[in-house]
């Protein structure tokens, strides 16, 4: 049994799509996860699926604090799923090729600093994009710039607002995430 661990900031919509994908999977399960936001929506939907839950300051993060907690944890694949902190590169270079993230957008367009979430769907409407889709990447020290695992492209006609284009790519993680992890789980199995 491989043990996943989650990051996120937010909701957890991803988060929880992983969760129940591996409840009764006999490869892999979700063993814990961590947020740098105490009042995330996914430390719920951690604790309503009974998995622990971790939070932590920034300092936290990059201090080793993080790192420490983690190692108990024994994670195969450490999985960022709306984590919108930098992640250290301790934790980085403890777990090579093991951390990945999900962006939502087809880097190399629209990645990097300060483009996550409503911002990167914006930034696509305005600059009259025929699509969107999702990036799945390994995480390296800069933003959304670790190798390209996955990508999934998504028409945006109808699309007039950035939740318009947020709403069409969020089917596409939510659909195509769990896949993938499974995927790279079983190729190191």
């Amino acid at each position: 049994m491989k043990n996943i661990v989650i990051f996120a900031s937010g909701g957890g919509s991803n988060a929880e799509k992983i969760i129940n994908y591996f409840a009764n999977s006999p490869l892999a399960r979700v063993v814990l996860v961590l947020s740098n936001n105490t009042n995330a929506g996914v430390l719920e939907k951690a604790k309503a699926h009974e998995i622990p839950t971790l939070t932590f300051t920034k300092e936290e993060l990059n201090n080793g604090w993080v790192l420490r907690h983690l190692t108990a944890f024994n994670p195969q694949l450490i999985v960022l799923a709306g984590f919108l902190q930098k992640f250290p590169s301790d934790i980085i270079a403890a777990y090579p090729h093991k951390v990945i993230n999900i962006h939502p957008a087809l880097l190399p367009k629209y990645g990097g600093k300060g483009m996550y979430g409503i911002h990167v769907h914006r930034a696509v409407l305005e600059n009259n994009e025929p699509e969107s889709g999702i990036t799945i990447h390994y995480v390296d020290e800069n933003y959304d710039e670790g190798n390209i695992i996955f990508q999934q492209s998504i028409p945006l006609q109808g699309c007039t607002t950035p939740e318009d284009v947020a709403a069409k790519v969020l089917t596409l993680e939510h659909e195509h995430f769990p896949k993938v992890i499974e995927q790279l789980i079983t190729e190191t199995v």
